[in-house]
């Protein structure tokens, strides 16, 4: 799949129980932040499992741009060569981090401490999105950056010449704006500080003590705080990238609604700053169980086994949770139409600015397959029809969005007619195994 190409419409229906082992490629925040963490460490970091969707290969090339040796050895088995903090050679082209959100953010951070001049773009989806929400923290260290109107790409940032650290309290919860902050603490002299009000995924912060980093992560009155002293030398490191819980959520979701289904997905990242849409399927009464817990790289990893459920009830989902699964609510949304009653989400008005509005995206398409959705700026609630009487046949725009693309085959696959998408394409950025990887496990997903 491409997407950047020629739309690929796709379809799916009713067909045998799901079964067999899924193996999802690896986490994709984990995939970005070893690039980067690696391009910003003196020496070779050696990466297994790495994510080859497009997304983390646009992070790779910008890398390679910024001076950093960056070999693909096959297999998922990467090695990068960095220039060190502070490192980082001017680009000579346009950086274009294609559809992610993700890289582009954080790059934008790794580079903003820097005297250079980078100017960056992305697929229409990207340059639809607001920057200001990390160039403005980035300001503060001295960072300038000049785009088009609403702070959008494509957009040039200059990078402070004498950069200074910075205290910075994040407005809303983003592990993409407080990472964006850290990654440029590093070459600023002295501490900087982050303060986050509600916890978020804490890959950066791990995975920045795992590469030497003198980081303090306390628990105040304030929040979560966390203190990032500058200037250090980064060691580099060898990573074995555990696979990404928001991909699993697909074979599994896709197992809790297909009748008759049992799928095992091995080897899962459960950070708890990620694993809030298990512990929601769980509360609904989902048929999911963990096997084999165990730690990894410093991160907690099992087997999910997920079983077909046609018994889940709507729940009402703790705001608390929404920054542990905030990619999530699309296929969780997809779930919640087949268990019985209403299924209430609350604080999650991060997804109107993801790339689609994801809120927007899933009740236009809920509700053309016959389900009633009712939505508000920050919340959405999905009336549940229970298992056998979710109408479907519908097509629904992907809006270059994976997740709404992906969510809607997964539907497919229990309502009472096929759900067609128009462009499956966009898949190919965060999970370009996931038709082989579906009709693997028997499901009825197809190019249509």
């Amino acid at each position: 799949m491409s997407g950047h190409g020629d739309p690929i419409p796709m379809m799916s229906q009713r067909g045998p129980a799901l079964s067999g082992e899924a193996h999802v490629p690896g986490d994709k925040s984990i995939s970005h932040r070893s690039l980067i963490l690696g391009a910003l460490s003196v020496g070779e970091t050696v990466i297994e499992g790495l994510l080859e969707g497009q997304d983390v290969l646009d992070t790779a090339k910008a890398m390679r741009a910024f001076g950093a040796e960056v070999t693909d050895h096959g297999g998922g088995r990467w090695s990068v060569h960095g220039v060190g903090v502070g490192g980082f050679a001017e680009p000579e082209g346009v950086i274009d981090c294609g559809n992610s959100g993700t890289g582009v953010r954080l790059i934008m951070g790794a580079m903003a401490t820097t005297p250079i001049t980078v100017t960056f773009t992305g697929d229409a989806s990207l340059c639809s999105r607001p920057m200001g929400r990390v160039t403005d923290p980035l300001a503060l260290f001295g960072a300038k950056a000049e785009g088009r109107e609403g702070g959008r790409l494509p957009m040039t940032i200059t990078g402070a010449r004498d950069p200074m650290p910075v205290r910075y309290t994040v407005p809303v919860p983003s592990a993409q704006v407080k990472s964006a902050v850290l990654l440029a603490g590093l070459n600023a002299p002295g501490k900087t500080v982050v303060i986050e009000k509600e916890a978020t995924r804490d890959h950066t912060e791990r995975m920045l003590t795992g590469f030497g980093a003198d980081l303090v992560v306390e628990e105040t009155d304030e929040g979560r705080v966390i203190t990032l002293t500058g200037q250090p030398e980064l060691k580099p490191q060898h990573i074995v990238v555990p696979r990404d819980p928001s991909s699993a959520a697909f074979p599994v979701c896709a197992a809790l609604i297909a009748e008759g289904s049992d799928v095992l997905v091995p080897n899962i990242g459960l950070n708890p700053t990620r694993a809030g849409l298990f512990e929601t399927l769980r509360e609904m009464g989902a048929d999911l169980t963990y096997e084999n817990p165990r730690e990894e790289g410093g991160e907690p990893v099992a087997d999910l086994r997920a079983r077909f459920s046609p018994n889940m009830k709507g729940i009402e989902v703790p705001p608390a949770r929404a920054a542990s699964m905030i990619d999530e609510y699309p296929v969780l949304s997809v779930v919640a139409a087949f268990a019985e009653g209403p299924t209430v989400m609350r604080g999650v008005k991060e997804l109107r600015v993801k790339e689609s509005d994801r809120i927007d995206a899933m009740a236009q398409g809920l509700r053309a397959a016959g389900v009633e959705v009712e939505e508000g700026e920050d919340w959405w609630i999905v009336h549940g029809r229970g298992h056998g009487q979710v109408p479907g046949g519908a097509t629904v725009e992907s809006r270059l969005d994976h997740r709404i693309a992906m969510s809607f085959l997964v539907m497919g696959l229990a309502t009472n007619a096929p759900m067609r998408v128009d462009d499956g394409g966009p898949i190919a950025t965060s999970f370009p195994v996931f038709e082989p990887l579906m009709t693997g496990l028997g499901a009825a997903v197809a190019r249509a």
